[in-house]
């Protein structure tokens, strides 16, 4: 396996990437959508976990635009904050125009085949809904695991974008979950109905936001695991 970063362009500056992939290639492309507290070991692991798969693994620094932005949160409630203000900023179109200068460097590189797919946690839950409505061409799998604001009333909720997506979705959701509120899934799935986008959406059991991370209070090993099993299924089915 080898990694490296590299600095992508975008329409708003440069974007520096952990990429992860296996020896040989080239192979698909999963473009890893981080959650709000940003770029951290953690989740280099679970690229490292997707490129064992057979996969180049890309992790964004989505924060890119504030520099570089790492949060400690044993400092307590005022990091926390900072941390919170730091995501809201981030809004769809500006992980939009990210998602382009992605997929340009995916089509550059002697890496990537022509598939790509995409999964978010948490705040990106929003912005891989987004990418598979605003990229059909190039998105072809796309996993969001108890994502919010994916329904929201603004004109710019992805759910608004079913009618363009053509990627194959696993949509993953805590059982308890305070920041997914309930009309998110049945307006989303409504959404999708409608518009025949092929989905699988699943409740787990016993979790709460944050089952997905093992380094979280929260972490859930079975629920954990059965989420790279259906994403890891999809990712067969639509990339390789």
């Amino acid at each position: 396996m080898n990694e490296f970063q590299v600095d992508v362009r975008t329409p708003d500056g440069e974007m520096d990437c952990f990429v992860c992939h296996p020896d040989e290639g080239p192979r698909p492309a999963v473009l890893f959508y981080m959650d709000v507290p940003g770029i951290r070991e953690e989740l280099r692991e679970m690229c490292r976990h997707i490129a064992d798969q057979g996969y180049v693994a890309i992790l964004p620094d989505l924060y890119y635009r504030d520099g570089k932005v790492r949060f400690d949160l044993s400092k307590g409630q005022e990091e926390l904050q900072r941390m919170f203000a730091m995501g809201s900023k981030l809004s769809v179109e500006m992980v939009a125009r990210d998602t382009s200068g992605l997929i340009d460097y995916c089509r550059q590189s002697d890496l990537i085949t022509e598939k790509v797919g995409c999964i978010g946690y948490c705040m990106s839950g929003q912005f891989v809904v987004a990418a598979a409505g605003n990229f059909p061409d190039d998105i072809k799998a796309a996993a969001s695991l108890y994502g919010t604001r994916i329904v929201t009333e603004n004109p710019d909720s992805p759910h608004l974008l079913a009618d363009r997506i053509q990627a194959e979705l696993y949509l993953g959701f805590a059982e308890h979950d305070p920041y997914v509120e309930d009309f998110v899934i049945p307006d989303l799935t409504g959404a999708l109905d409608e518009q025949g986008v092929a989905y699988q959406c699943e409740i787990h059991p016993g979790t709460e936001h944050g089952f997905c991370f093992g380094e979280r209070p929260a972490y859930h090993e079975e629920a954990a695991q059965k989420v790279w099993d259906r994403v890891f299924e999809m990712y067969s089915r639509t990339l390789k």
